[in-house]
């Protein structure tokens, strides 16, 4: 998967189409991603004790890797990503709009 924890995504499909937001936790095995303040549904919760309110709550759900692309930070628009070995070995993430490492 090549989007991380921390990358700017903008959302390509959905009803949240057009939506540009950090990723806050990647989960590969299912491939899906949770970003902040895209895709938010309501869960209604009942009270648990004296710490926990009960109401509706409304958090992130997650939402398919395929239906976002990663904004490179230097051209500031939702791009491709490929893959390059730098001098030293290292594998780092390139963007196809301009040639910049991502990583």
């Amino acid at each position: 998967m090549s989007i991380r924890r921390n990358d700017t995504v903008i959302v390509i499909a959905g009803r949240s189409r057009g939506k540009r937001g950090k990723v806050h936790r990647v989960m590969p095995t299912e491939n899906r991603l949770i970003v902040e303040g895209v895709n938010l549904v309501k869960r209604h919760t009942k009270p648990r004790g004296v710490a926990r309110q009960g109401g509706i709550i409304e958090k992130e759900a997650p939402i398919h890797v395929s239906n976002v692309m990663l904004v490179c930070p230097k051209c500031s628009r939702a791009v491709r990503t490929g893959a390059q070995f730098l001098g030293d070995g290292k594998k780092v993430r390139v963007c196809r709009g301009c040639g910049e490492i991502i990583d």
